[in-house]
């Protein structure tokens, strides 16, 4: 039985745009791959609300057909949580994030706690995700490093030096971290955020066919 991976972009917040894009794709998901590549939280009218439909996913199919990999909105996250770098959470759209979950009055309570299976969900997040045919991460990876050497930083933030390279990684590097109107192609990789919390798509890679869904448009024209 062949096993088809669906790997969804940044989804930010925009619950309505992942529900639609499920329902349109349909993967089978008793024998199928779905991944999502990171950043579920932040800038979006729905973070918690993202997190809520994951964790029924995950409890609904076979473990393991459901892989969620780290963005760096999580690890912001989480670091906000634990008294650090906070300013830099709160700009980068956090605000929106602990409204989600705490209300309008986050700033007033002694102490922020998740819910158990949020905070279980936050802390088991992969940083990557390997198949022999394909990397699956959030930002990429540093160009001359081996895999089991890349730093968390890197493979959560990178962008310029990871997306302007032509090395071979080995094996196409599917990611997303940086938003492009249109999945980004190259030899190298496969970019799938497409900047949904910006008014542009949500967009789902089927392969191994190299398939492109998007929120409401069925196959985008990625050429």
């Amino acid at each position: 039985m062949s096993t088809d991976i669906y790997a969804i972009g940044d989804i930010h917040g925009c619950l309505g745009h992942l529900e639609q894009l499920l329902d349109e794709v349909q993967p089978d998901l008793e024998k199928d791959l779905l991944l999502f590549v990171g950043d579920y939280i932040d800038r979006g009218p729905d973070s918690r609300g993202v997190v809520d439909y994951v964790l029924r996913l995950r409890q609904t199919y076979p473990r393991g057909h459901i892989i969620c990999l780290k963005g760096n909105h999580e690890a912001m996250f989480l670091d906000f949580l634990q008294g650090r770098d906070r300013e830099r959470f709160l700009f980068n759209g956090g605000l929106r994030t602990l409204r989600d979950y705490w209300g309008a009055n986050w700033d007033r309570l002694p102490r922020l706690l998740l819910p158990p299976e949020h905070e279980e969900f936050y802390q088991e997040l992969q940083l990557y995700y390997e198949t022999p045919d394909y990397i699956f991460v959030h930002g990429g990876l540093k160009p001359g490093v081996p895999l089991a050497e890349q730093q968390e930083e890197d493979l959560l933030w990178i962008r310029g030096e990871f997306i302007a390279s032509v090395e071979d990684f080995g094996r196409p590097v599917i990611f997303g971290h940086t938003p492009f109107k249109r999945p980004l192609i190259m030899p190298n990789k496969i970019g799938i955020d497409t900047g949904a919390v910006y008014g542009n798509f949500l967009t789902c890679l089927k392969l191994p066919e190299k398939e492109f869904f998007s929120k409401g448009h069925g196959l985008v024209d990625a050429e």
